[in-house]
């Protein structure tokens, strides 16, 4: 924590050489992405992207989990989700997922969850159940498998469903090697997972 407070005190004084760029982003924000990811600690989308501050909306959840949208029964995702379409106008939504993943690992190899109930049933929500090689530590073809049962939940929001069809924004699976710090995208043409 103490290397965590030393770069938050120094931050200004290095941050001085993007005054101007700090300043308009006091203006508001306008990022062009919604970036769904993992709230795992080792993936880091600015990094990933090489993002600056005011150029990614970013929600993360545990295992990247979309839940499904239902109407009148708000939640923080969907709100997010929500915001970031129809206030912020994004053009396009990574859903990025991540090798080594514990949600989806702890789904694939039925891991008794009952100590967190609240990450049992939070992963309720990954249905179907992503389906995978139980020994695979980088749990890669059930993550990939589980970004796409996301990307088809998405569609699912009335305000994602209703821009795809205006042609307004466009949907994208990534994979993330922790190991190794590739990206993959899906590609449909192929039906695969492909260096970008």
């Amino acid at each position: 924590m103490r290397s965590l407070i030393e770069h938050a005190r120094s931050f200004r004084r290095r941050s001085a050489e993007n005054a101007e760029h700090f300043a308009r982003l006091a203006e508001g924000q306008s990022p062009e992405v919604l970036f769904i990811t993992c709230s795992d600690s080792r993936v880091v989308p600015a990094l990933i992207t090489g993002a600056r501050p005011g150029e990614l909306f970013e929600l993360r959840t545990a295992g990247n989990i979309v839940p499904p949208y239902a109407f009148g029964i708000p939640t923080g995702e969907a709100a997010t989700i929500e915001y970031a379409v129809e206030v912020l106008g994004v053009t396009d939504i990574v859903v990025c997922g991540h090798s080594h993943c514990g949600a989806v690992g702890a789904l694939v190899r039925r891991d008794d969850l009952t100590a967190v109930p609240a990450v049992r049933d939070w992963l309720t929500h990954a249905t179907p159940r992503p389906e995978g090689t139980v020994d695979d530590p980088t749990v890669t073809d059930a993550v990939q498998n589980h970004v796409l049962t996301q990307l088809l939940r998405l569609r699912s929001y009335p305000c994602i469903e209703k821009r795809l069809t205006a042609g307004l924004l466009s949907l994208h699976g990534w994979f993330y090697e922790v190991h190794t710090g590739s990206v993959l995208a899906h590609a449909a043409n192929s039906d695969t997972f492909e260096a970008l």
